[in-house]
């Protein structure tokens, strides 16, 4: 057997850092979490399994592969790729990459499935154009999975959301990728009392029965929204969402 050398790492070496953002108890849901993966050039994980979860990866910055069921997957920035049940992964980079990782409580394993945010991004039927703002449908219904949903919302400076809305059936987070702006939550108007401001990474959680309104302000603002629940975009289920005629909106 011969010998090999050690390696020295360095102690400002970044390497692979894995940062949780939050658990369903740090942030009042029930079935979702978050971490954000930042990876040096060069930069290989170990194997990582989210047992007794599904995930879904979004490319935030830079570009990675992902080795899964002994393939590599190669995501370009806000793909975004499906891990099923129980499925083993690891991430390389070969420049600086940043990606955030939105995974839920899952009984069925489900096939893998991967977004291109390139080519979606230009399909009318995954795009809601609403007023100062486009939502992008990453993972939507026609893609199998027990609870996730996502997508991006883009909106353009000084724009806001409307009517605000609620979910009975769906817990979600909005993570912050690009600009600045502000976002309120609350259960009633009479107990709105503050709003808060946001910027890149940033996240905010949404449990159920929260209004959840969002600002931009002079600049464009970009988003990342996952829910877990009932496997639904607000829009689609229901239609007076879009009109933005309503004063308030629950599903």
């Amino acid at each position: 057997m011969s010998v090999l050398p050690g390696q020295l790492f360095r102690a400002a070496s970044g390497g692979v850092r894995i940062i949780q953002r939050f658990t369903p108890q740090q942030a009042n849901l029930h079935w979702l979490e978050c971490a954000e993966w930042r990876l040096e050039p060069g930069a290989q994980s170990a194997s990582t399994t989210m047992t007794g979860r599904e995930s879904l990866l979004f490319q935030w910055k830079g570009s990675s592969t992902v080795a899964v069921d002994n393939r590599q997957i190669t995501l370009a920035p806000y793909d975004v790729l499906y891990l099923p049940l129980d499925t083993p992964f690891s991430i390389a980079a070969g420049e600086p990459a940043a990606l955030i990782q939105c995974s839920a409580t899952a009984a069925n394993r489900h096939p893998f499935h991967v977004s291109r945010f390139a080519e979606l991004s230009q399909r009318d039927d995954r795009i809601r154009r609403l007023k100062g703002k486009n939502v992008y449908l990453m993972f939507d219904v026609g893609e199998a999975a027990d609870k996730l949903v996502a997508g991006y919302t883009f909106f353009e400076p000084y724009a806001r959301s409307w009517p605000p809305h609620n979910h009975t059936d769906q817990e979600e987070a909005y993570i912050f990728i690009k600009g600045s702006g502000a976002m309120e939550v609350y259960e009633t108007e009479e107990s709105l009392s503050f709003v808060h401001s946001v910027a890149e990474g940033d996240i905010v959680t949404i449990p159920f029965l929260n209004y959840h309104p969002v600002f931009s302000q002079a600049e464009p603002l970009e988003f990342i929204w996952c829910i877990a629940g009932e496997r639904y975009w607000v829009g689609d289920k229901n239609k007076d969402f879009l009109t933005g005629k309503l004063n308030r909106l629950t599903t």
